[in-house]
């Protein structure tokens, strides 16, 4: 438990500064008080989540890898394969994200962006998407040091963003009157200041070296058996979130501007759950590295519980401060509701995505991903498209209870069939 209280502790700070970013953006861009603003930083997130979520998977691959190689004492290898993969993910984020951009337009219509909306959020995508690479070279580097148990580091890596964030945010978008351009190149700075915190920290581990050509093809075919299925995992998640915001788009801006709250608080506010993702597996493999299957089983139910804690701790907060987060973001009408409603109650369903996250973990780091990537699809389309689809005939509020239900019914699937491959270890 202390291990997983650690590295998730640790990680969760990580990955809150990271979305902090992301929520500061939000929070600034809100108090211009321009609901084409607010909608067209929902519709562009909806988006930019499909690319986070291609670089969350190749992540989990090098994590997953380079920690089974630390736990069989093979280190050197590890840093052999480790610094081979970068190329290879700097390649595939450099590409995914110059197509985001010529796309842009063309996939903000198909959510259903129209107006000055679609216009803002396709020049913001126009200025952040190319830079994709900037995000995966710095998911990279923390998964790196989380694998050699460097959890301050990786932390601390991550922090740097925030904080430039929150000292460029306010200069641009306010001082120089920049708007939505000053979010966006505020958020490429900030993202350049992770990647140079990344290579310090990593320094004093030797993990990284000169990348040979020859290893990029092993490494590409050894990672990639993790990484492709991490991938697949992923993606399941933001495709499910488009097609909500897809549906979400036919009630109006207020609505996305609610729903863009939501999905702006949810990963800060639930850090410490996904941040298990990214953790437990370093754990999980190592432990599996060293012939430890109970410690592995052990580490499972740690997650567990350290979600359950986190999920009440942040229902009880979202519950009382409900009003006060409405009016930090100025969301009006319908937008409103759908906040109040998540704060005091839908919030409690984040308990079931944990439970599918620290599943999908489970998978990809013992042996069967591909379980992860039927559980992740399974969401995002029997999970997701009926139950929203029919609650669409009752507003964006039948929409909410859509997804929760969904949730509920994919995540305890998930979790019992995760201890059920434990057992077989």
């Amino acid at each position: 438990m202390r291990h997983v209280a650690v590295m998730a502790g640790t990680g969760a700070i990580g990955m809150m500064a990271v979305f902090a970013v992301d929520l500061l953006n939000f929070y600034y861009i809100s108090r211009l008080r321009d609901p084409a603003l607010t909608a067209a930083i929902g519709f562009a997130g909806a988006i930019g989540y499909v690319q986070i979520a291609v670089s969350i998977g190749m992540t989990i691959g090098l994590g997953a890898v380079t920690g089974r190689l630390i736990g069989a004492r093979q280190a050197r290898r590890a840093r052999r394969l480790a610094s081979a993969f970068l190329v290879v993910m700097f390649g595939t984020a450099l590409v995914l994200g110059m197509t985001t951009a010529l796309l842009a337009d063309w996939l903000l219509g198909l959510l259903g962006a129209t107006g000055e909306a679609r216009a803002q959020a396709a020049h913001f995508l126009h200025i952040v998407a190319p830079a994709l690479p900037l995000v995966c070279m710095g998911m990279a580097q923390s998964a790196l040091l989380r694998s050699v148990g460097d959890a301050r580091r990786a932390m601390q890596v991550t922090l740097v963003g925030a904080i430039a964030s929150a000292i460029l945010d306010p200069i641009m978008i306010f001082v120089l009157h920049w708007a939505l351009t000053g979010a966006a190149i505020s958020t490429l700075l900030s993202r350049s200041a992770v990647i140079v915190a990344g290579f310090v920290s990593l320094r004093g581990h030797h993990m990284l070296e000169r990348p040979r050509r020859r290893a990029i093809r092993p490494a590409t075919r050894r990672i990639g058996k993790v990484a492709l299925p991490a991938i697949a995992t992923n993606l399941a998640t933001p495709i499910g979130t488009l097609f909500t915001t897809h549906f979400m788009s036919r009630f109006g801006l207020n609505a996305i501007s609610g729903q863009a709250t939501i999905d702006r608080i949810v990963p800060v506010a639930f850090a410490l759950v996904f941040a298990l993702t990214g953790s437990v597996g370093p754990i999980m493999s190592q432990n599996l590295g060293a012939g430890l299957p109970h410690r592995v089983r052990e580490t499972l139910g740690a997650a567990l519980k350290l979600t359950a804690l986190c999920v009440l701790t942040t229902w009880a907060v979202l519950a009382v401060f409900h009003n006060t987060v409405i009016q930090l973001f100025g969301i009006h009408g319908v937008g409103a509701d759908i906040v109040r409603l998540f704060c005091c109650w839908l919030v409690a369903s984040y308990f079931f995505i944990g439970l599918l996250f620290v599943a999908n973990t489970a998978f990809n780091n013992l042996g069967h991903p591909l379980y992860s990537t039927g559980f992740n699809w399974g969401r995002a389309t029997f999970g997701t498209i009926p139950f929203v689809w029919i609650g669409a005939h009752y507003g964006p509020i039948g929409i909410l209870y859509g997804q929760s239900l969904g949730v509920v019914i994919i995540g305890t699937m998930a979790v019992l069939t995760a201890f059920r491959v434990i057992r077989r270890l």
